[in-house]
């Protein structure tokens, strides 16, 4: 209950009992036992007073316990991952979702493949060859994506500040067009655009963003785009070369390593749909995302073996 609700309810039973005595009587009574025992005499408006501050101040840490538990308890039924993962950044996860679901079903096609040639050796070394020149040019490949990123916003950036200085008025009607496609009146566009015209840099920064749908690309984001996406593709293809390197014969082999991928690419699907989707995720979604990845990874395997098996027969 609200600290306005407790007072309405305190006001509401203390001019009850007053209507419920004679006019007068509350007043009377503490003037009467004020002249008879001065010593020992109490006000009972003193003491309403006190009653409400207790009352509406255990109605506040009551309030605040309630918010305590309940912040606690949306985060707790938040799904598994976003528990651990919701203060990752986007970007980085999107890096590492690249890399796993390449990682995942390219070196599994390739082990699947050369397993139907019956050397484990042979299947080991050329799984271990194709992760690392796969991750190499994963990690290349986030790179160069970062760098034309980060270069397009700088050049965007360098544009509309040559603009500003040949024509700002130029930038005012690009700003004043923004700000209407925004849902802001005529009125509200020229008071924002009067208080912006002093920094510039701000006006500009805002017709990045807003204008062109642009964002600076964080600082370090270059190197760490490479890293991650090369990273997730080396170990989510290290997942189906594992069998191989504890089972003697490639046949034993390939069923571990293709019942493990089963469970790791349902698995992989099902989290990427809750990292992706975030609570709006159903469970059917999870779970078809999770099939979908089976079956992603189940034809490329297949193909694989069988095109292997009929060039090598």
């Amino acid at each position: 209950m609200s600290i306005v609700g407790v007072k309405q309810l305190i006001s509401k039973a203390l001019s009850s009992s007053r209507e419920s005595s004679p006019l007068g009587v509350n007043e009377n009574s503490s003037l009467l036992n004020k002249q008879v025992n001065p010593n020992n005499y109490t006000d009972n408006n003193a003491s309403d007073g006190n009653t409400v501050a207790d009352v509406t101040g255990g109605s506040r840490h009551s309030d605040l316990e309630s918010a305590t538990e309940s912040s606690t308890r949306d985060q707790s039924s938040k799904p598994f991952p976003l528990n651990y993962l919701s203060s990752v950044d986007p970007r980085t996860m999107s890096d590492l979702i690249i890399g796993l679901s390449d990682g995942l079903t390219v070196p599994f096609a390739l082990t699947a493949g050369l397993s139907s040639l019956g050397d484990t050796k042979l299947v080991i070394t050329g799984g271990l060859a194709e992760l690392v020149s796969g991750a190499i040019s994963m990690g290349l490949g986030g790179y160069l994506a970062a760098k034309s990123e980060s270069e397009f916003y700088v050049s965007q950036v360098r544009k509309e500040k040559q603009i500003f200085f040949q024509n700002q008025d130029t930038i005012t009607d690009e700003l004043f067009d923004i700000l209407i496609d925004m849902g802001a009146s005529e009125e509200t566009s020229e008071s924002f655009i009067n208080d912006l015209s002093n920094n510039p840099q701000k006006m500009i920064d805002f017709i990045i963003q807003y204008g062109k749908g642009l964002e600076e690309p964080p600082e370090g984001r270059i190197l760490s785009s490479a890293l991650t996406i090369g990273a997730g593709y080396f170990f989510g293809g290290f997942v189906p070369l594992i069998p191989y390197f504890f089972l003697a014969t490639v046949g034993k082999a390939l069923l571990a390593s293709v019942a493990l991928m089963l469970v790791t690419l349902f698995w992989f699907g099902y989290f990427k749909s809750v990292i992706s989707m975030g609570e709006d995720c159903s469970k059917w979604t999870r779970v078809s995302e999770g099939f979908q990845m089976i079956l992603v990874g189940s034809i490329a395997a297949g193909s694989a073996w069988s095109l292997v098996y009929l060039i090598d027969s």
